[in-house]
């Protein structure tokens, strides 16, 4: 009796994660599809000087998001300690906690960048607070019953800042409209982790967080996936976020906005579908702590399938003149993005095994490597103060981050969960 019944339990859950799954994965195709529409929006009616400028700014907000959370989304989901809202609320707490520390870095960084320091701080400041905030709701909603809210905090953030962006666009506003966009949209996610925070006005108290938010070491809550240690998470989320911030940034300085604007508009549309997939599959897998049946690579190969559709899709617009003549110097952008980003799609269809067998921590130290090895590409030019195409440069960028993506999942990603 004792063995149908866990059985039946399996069986239960597996249907409830099937489920969940679907919505989530039918979810992120509406927010997909979604962005591609702003995405559509900045290339008819902006420049590729004022995408370039929101994309240095919303990738420093970025950069200073990551460190914030140092992987505290994923922790949320891997580890279930006995109530969802103690454990999102204690996410954001040490969260907050970094992200204040974190304010002459990030100062360095905007100082770095070029822009008007005053202003850029600013924006960078109120979107990246909204956005780590969001991006917490993501994975509590994802650990609670009532998966339609799980899309509703996915679906509306990218919605509200469409919506903005064609209001300022049809108004012919003159005005920052890409920045005010996405602060509205983060902040409209941001809204979905009240229920945790609103509980705890104590919120800095010591009953409500006694342990430093950079400290070595951390309690590890019951059923625990992510073993690794605050520091490792820290370093991780460290070396995320300064290549993606380095990656604008340096091309700005080594290629200029114009080529920055046609790098990084379709990095941010295109990036969206390996995010897709681990929103949609990893996350999922995390959240119920255990493996669905369906094979991963067939994941991460349909991920790498709708990347060569949205070339095709963007190629067809150039084609009909839909994007505007100033845009015709986005395609090799396009080709090279669809290799890296259908690398990231595999990976992280992949991802998930690593912390179903505990093994967190070799991930981590691999994605490091793998960084230190894309800066050092990224920034050759600069060290070794040589010229080189700006096409070239992200070809061998593009490629030789696709290679060492599928060198991350290598061998151990592969071995099947524990049981």
């Amino acid at each position: 009796m004792a063995t149908r019944a866990r059985d039946l339990a399996f069986v239960a859950n597996n249907i409830a994660m099937n489920n969940t799954s679907k919505i989530v994965a039918l979810s992120s195709a509406v927010a997909f599809a979604l962005q591609i529409a702003l995405a559509l929006l900045m290339l008819r009616y902006f420049s590729p000087a004022e995408v370039g400028t929101f994309s240095v700014i919303s990738q420093i907000g970025f950069f200073w998001t990551t460190l914030a959370l140092a992987q505290s989304p994923l922790r949320l989901l891997a580890n279930h300690g006995v109530s969802v809202f103690d454990d999102a609320r204690q996410a954001w707490i040490t969260s907050f906690q970094r992200f204040v520390c974190l304010l002459p870095i990030v100062s360095m960084v905007v100082w770095f960048s070029g822009l008007t320091f005053v202003s850029t701080m600013l924006w960078a400041l109120l979107m990246s607070f909204f956005q780590f905030t969001w991006m917490l709701a993501q994975s509590m909603r994802l650990r609670m019953a009532g998966a339609w809210l799980q899309s509703a905090v996915r679906v509306i953030p990218p919605l509200m800042a469409l919506l903005v962006a064609f209001v300022a666009a049809s108004m012919q506003w003159n005005g920052p409209a890409l920045l005010v966009a996405g602060l509205i949209g983060y902040a409209s996610g941001a809204f979905w982790l009240i229920p945790a925070l609103s509980s705890s006005l104590y919120i800095f108290s010591v009953n409500s967080s006694n342990q430093n938010a950079f400290a070595l070491t951390s309690p590890i809550p019951l059923n625990t996936n992510d073993d690794r240690s605050v520091a490792l998470r820290i370093s991780h989320s460290l070396a995320d976020a300064v290549l993606a911030t380095a990656i604008v940034v340096v091309w700005q300085r080594l290629y200029g906005p114009h080529e920055t604007g046609y790098m990084s508009a379709p990095m941010r549309v295109m990036g969206f579908i390996p995010a897709a997939t681990h929103m949609a599959w990893t996350q999922v897998q995390l959240a119920h702590t255990q493996e669905g049946k369906l094979y991963p690579l067939w994941v991460g190969l349909a991920g790498f399938a709708m990347l060569v559709l949205l070339v095709l899709l963007c190629t067809f617009s150039l084609e009909i003149g839909l994007l505007g003549s100033q845009w015709q110097g986005v395609m090799p952008y396009l080709i090279a993005l669809t290799v890296w980003q259908g690398g990231s799609c595999i990976n992280a269809s992949f991802i998930h095994r690593f912390f179903l067998n505990k093994r967190a921590s070799l991930y981590s130290y691999r994605c490091i490597l793998l960084v230190i090895f894309q800066l050092t590409i990224l920034t050759f030019p600069m060290i070794l103060k040589i010229n080189i195409d700006a096409h070239i440069h992200f070809y061998i960028l593009s490629i030789m981050s696709f290679i060492g993506l599928l060198l991350i999942i290598k061998n151990s990603a592969f071995i099947l969960p524990q049981k």
